[in-house]
């Protein structure tokens, strides 16, 4: 299987002094996703955790949302059908598995959308929406409503104190500087997964697959924290796992917005250190009211 790191020369330059040494590198592999036999997808990935990865996406298709759901996940040996190149990271020669292309099998009575035609496209690690035919075909009808889930109530201050707990986790970004990470958290601020992954879409399947796996879906009472921006697609991941709040380090989208009050889902950006911005469901969180300027 692919290594998540990889040693590569690099001249480095400090204060106009020049050297050469190696650095550690976050390793990145395509990954292509069968459903049933039928190329569905390819991504670009940090090799690991590749079954959840799959079966997380699935999920935020809308074809999985129970482990019964899932027959099970394997990997093929050889390459792509129609073939390909040793260098596209498919086959390494002979037909030998390069732990590239997965399968997933899903349960007899599981009916699989017709999606091919609008997934069954190359996406890369910073763009997991590329090549859907419209943003109707992702508002995937979710399977536990925000409205039906029991509530959650959050203290903004610990709800602040939680990227720090996601940055000790993050152990190959402390040897690479080159990762996106994404964890789970109870609602008292216990930490129950975290993940990295070169794409930040990636990080969060892995999250969702390893929960669908472990048949604790849906996370009703969980917070899913992300290391970068929230975009819409992290926002329909969050619903579609039933995870009633998502909060980034960085900024949301609009339309990761517009999601968020259409579904009910609580969205923060910006949480960094004592400081947030609230955008959707702010019912679900715990705050000391102040006078409002502007």
């Amino acid at each position: 299987m692919g290594r998540v790191t990889e040693r590569r020369k690099v001249i480095r330059i400090r204060d106009g002094a020049v050297s050469s040494r190696p650095d550690t590198l976050v390793a990145e592999e395509p990954l292509e996703i069968r459903l049933d036999g039928k190329p569905l997808a390819i991504t670009m990935r940090t090799p690991g955790d590749d079954f959840a990865l799959a079966a997380g996406f699935l999920v935020s298709e809308g074809v999985l949302a129970e482990r019964s759901d899932l027959q099970n996940i394997v990997y093929c040996a050889g390459a792509t059908d129609g073939g390909t190149s040793r260098s596209s990271g498919f086959e390494s020669g002979g037909g030998s598995n390069t732990y590239n292309v997965v399968d997933v099998k899903t349960a007899p009575d599981v009916t699989v959308p017709d999606i091919t035609l609008e997934r069954n496209v190359y996406t890369t690690s910073s763009c997991g929406l590329c090549g859907k035919a419209s943003l109707d075909a992702v508002r995937t009808t979710a399977r536990w409503p925000m409205a039906d889930t029991p509530p959650v109530r959050l203290d903004a201050d610990l709800l602040a104190s939680l990227p720090d707990r996601l940055r000790a986790a993050q152990r190959v970004f402390d040897r690479t500087g080159g990762l996106h990470a994404a964890a789970l958290f109870s609602e008292d601020g216990e930490l129950l997964d975290a993940r990295e992954d070169v794409g930040r879409h990636n990080a969060v399947d892995k999250l969702v697959g390893r929960a669908l796996q472990n048949g604790d879906l849906p996370l009703s009472r969980a917070i899913l924290l992300v290391s970068g921006r929230a975009s819409f697609e992290l926002a329909q991941k969050a619903v579609m796992a039933g995870i009633p709040v998502l909060a980034a380090v960085s900024a949301p989208s609009s339309l990761a917005v517009d999601l968020a009050v259409e579904t009910g889902l609580t969205l923060v950006g910006f949480l960094r250190g004592s400081s947030m911005n609230v955008y959707a469901g702010e019912h679900r969180l715990t705050l000391r009211t102040a006078a409002v300027q502007g």
